[in-house]
């Protein structure tokens, strides 16, 4: 639960000022008009004093009354953005509970790549926030670095489930609808906060030491069946490299009854669609699972430190890849290395630009310099440094800094030239 700052990837987004210590989110959702009515309360301590306190929501939602600490308070609403102005003002180190009431026809949020966000689906809707798209359904301070708890309570019509982050505390019939609610105690950024809702049935997916529940529609649970089938052999291989899986709750698989163009990660919970079920996307459903230890669990504090998601959830799909006796990881690096060597090499990993953030460069250089690395360090070292890194950060937000300086300390000397032109040299350095 780190003090956020503003992220120059996403202008517009973020809130100095203040950690956010919880969020308890409150929504009725109506399926057939899309409509959504919201209650958030926001938990936080100012860290300075603060007159004004900032949050993020899109203009097709209105707020419409809201309170500080118990008591009625001013706001301003004003693009992408509400202003809530206490009566008093905020010490630094003060406690703060923002209670906002808003409603509306949620859409997803404009971006730099495309709209982000809540979703409408042939019959239902998802949340897909990654990078700035949780603003499109909750207020809140849209930063990698903000994270918190959360509690998400969604009222909705009874033949609709509701999938959400963490564990299931409750289900009640309320008249003609159901009042779910979800808890994840961990703390997880906003735009790792997902809902669903749609005629799903629970199933479970794979065996092993970590539960895998699904929640698939009833025509599809043979083929999600068979497609996640080696699921609890990911989960084995990959708590043996990075170490214990990150959440107490279960990790839950969501498949929608619509096409989707990628599988979408979220805290304990990744979304695939009827298309990723035809037992050709084996390496997405492992790069899925990785996430929850890097990205989910361990989260870059800007979005220009994005390939210690990417690039480490690419890797781990070879090493699923060599663990379960497909190709070795050496021969994925040696493939993907002569095809990116065909690419235009304008691209910094370390730094790649919002407009390339989602580049499959990133992804593949990402997976290549751990590679370089584990070249360098031998399997022994390279599989501690990642336990280490998993451990040592679990929950915590990070830079691509703070993974040089633990490749160092694990290296036992500077890594100065491979961590060079892998991250900051355009140019792709020859592969070890």
């Amino acid at each position: 639960m780190n003090d956020a700052h503003l992220d120059p990837y996403v202008p517009g987004r973020g809130n100095p000022g203040y950690t956010v210590t919880g969020y308890d989110l409150d929504l009725t959702f109506r399926v057939a008009t899309n409509h959504l009515t919201g209650r958030a309360r926001i938990t936080a301590v100012a860290t300075e004093r603060l007159a004004r306190i900032g949050l993020d929501l899109e203009p097709r939602l209105r707020v419409s009354k809201v309170r500080v600490d118990g008591s009625p308070a001013r706001w301003q609403q004003h693009h992408a953005k509400v202003d809530v102005l206490p009566r008093r003002v905020v010490e630094e180190g003060s406690e703060v509970v923002l209670d906002l009431a808003y409603a509306g026809h949620p859409q997803p949020a404009p971006s730099t790549w495309g709209p982000v966000g809540w979703e409408e689906l042939s019959d239902g809707v998802l949340a897909a926030n990654q990078p700035s798209g949780a603003p499109s359904w909750f207020p809140c301070n849209d930063l990698p670095s903000a994270k918190a708890p959360f509690r998400i309570t969604v009222t909705t019509d009874r033949a609709y489930a509701v999938v959400a982050n963490g564990a299931l505390r409750s289900r009640q019939a309320k008249g003609a609808q159901t009042v779910w609610v979800h808890e994840v105690a961990e703390p997880i950024p906003p735009y790792l906060a997902v809902v669903h809702i749609g005629r799903y049935q629970p199933v479970e997916l794979g065996t092993g030491p970590l539960a895998v529940r699904g929640h698939v529609p009833t025509s599809h649970h043979t083929a999600a069946r068979r497609a996640f089938a080696r699921h609890g052999e990911m989960v084995e291989v990959f708590t043996d490299r990075f170490g214990p899986y990150p959440y107490a709750a279960h990790y839950v698989v969501v498949v929608t009854d619509d096409v989707l163009e990628v599988p979408l990660e979220a805290a304990g919970l990744s979304t695939f669609g009827t298309n990723h079920l035809n037992g050709h996307w084996e390496r997405l459903i492992a790069h899925e699972l990785a996430h929850s230890w890097f990205g989910n669990s361990v989260t870059a504090a800007e979005w220009r430190h994005i390939w210690l998601h990417e690039g480490f959830a690419c890797y781990a799909e070879w090493i699923w890849a060599e663990d379960s006796g497909g190709d070795s990881a050496a021969s994925h690096a040696a493939h993907h290395h002569g095809r990116l060597q065909k690419l235009p090499q304008d691209l910094v990993l370390g730094d790649p630009g919002p407009a390339d953030m989602f580049d499959d460069r990133v992804y593949k250089r990402g997976a290549l310099t751990l590679h370089a690395l584990r070249a360098e360090l031998g399997d022994d070292r390279f599989w501690a440094l990642l336990r280490a890194w998993a451990d040592e950060h679990r929950h915590g937000v990070v830079t691509t800094d703070d993974f040089v300086a633990l490749a160092e300390r694990v290296a036992g000397h500077p890594l100065d030239d491979l961590f060079g032109s892998w991250l900051w040299e355009p140019a792709l350095p020859p592969l070890p």
